[in-house]
């Protein structure tokens, strides 16, 4: 019996692999070691072909290689292994698809991309830390609240709220005073169309409220952290005091 030998290379290339890539197979357990010539030089046969081609072909259908070495080191069936690569490939393919729709969304409505696609072009003018705060509250508020919030975004935000929005820290206290009696207004109109804004524990998950306060007094300055304070009192008719509350300031 003729054996045919081929080296590394040789190898690789028949198999439409690299030199790389056999010796990685190699260094993992799932290619056996060839016999050595007296130089050193590696001998594949057949069988080293047909052990790369087979694992070649388990790759190319998306088999980790740690999956492919359990199976032939328990001899597992390949079958039921490739069912659990297709239901991975599968699942990968609903998020892609997800990605795909998201992405038309943020190009049909013009919106921000580091926010929820359903936020459509009015978020763009939204400041930086709105847009960090909306992307929390994404995570701890129920969607029917991110729904109505969302509603309020798109609709247009008011001349207060986009006041507040990109309000400097450094603003007077005259100007803290008018904006947060505007922003006022603007809370209690917001509350007669949606209750959860006057009581966000109707719709937030339990840890929403420490969540939110904890965004808003990182994301906003001061200034804007005063102006909010001040509305939340004169709606509900309390008094200022000299400063902010601690929870608010860190």
């Amino acid at each position: 019996m003729i054996h045919v030998t081929w080296s590394t290379r040789e190898l690789a290339e028949l198999a439409g692999t690299t030199v790389k890539a056999v010796r990685h197979y190699h260094q993992v357990g799932l290619l056996e070691e060839p016999e050595r010539l007296a130089n050193g030089y590696k001998q594949y046969t057949a069988q080293h072909l047909v052990q790369l081609l087979q694992i070649r072909r388990l790759v190319d259908l998306g088999m980790p290689l740690a999956r492919i070495a359990q199976v032939r080191a328990e001899g597992d069936d390949p079958g039921r292994a490739l069912e659990m690569v297709e239901s991975e490939v599968m699942a990968t393919i609903e998020r892609l698809q997800r990605v795909h729709a998201e992405l038309a969304e943020f190009r049909r409505s013009g919106g921000s991309v580091d926010l929820p696609p359903e936020f459509g072009a009015g978020a763009n003018e939204l400041s930086p830390g709105d847009r960090a705060l909306l992307l929390v509250l994404s995570r701890v508020l129920t969607k029917t609240a991110m729904d109505e919030i969302r509603q309020m975004v798109n609709s247009g935000l008011s001349a207060a709220e986009r006041e507040l929005s990109w309000l400097p820290a450094d603003a007077d206290t005259a100007t803290k005073v008018r904006l947060a009696a505007d922003i006022a207004a603007v809370l209690r109109e917001r509350g007669d169309r949606y209750d959860w804004v006057g009581n966000p524990r109707l719709q937030a998950s339990d840890r929403a409220e420490s969540t939110v306060v904890k965004a808003v007094s990182e994301f906003y300055n001061l200034a804007q952290l005063e102006v909010l304070y001040r509305a939340h009192l004169l709606v509900t008719g309390q008094a200022y005091g000299d400063r902010l509350p601690a929870v608010l300031t860190g």
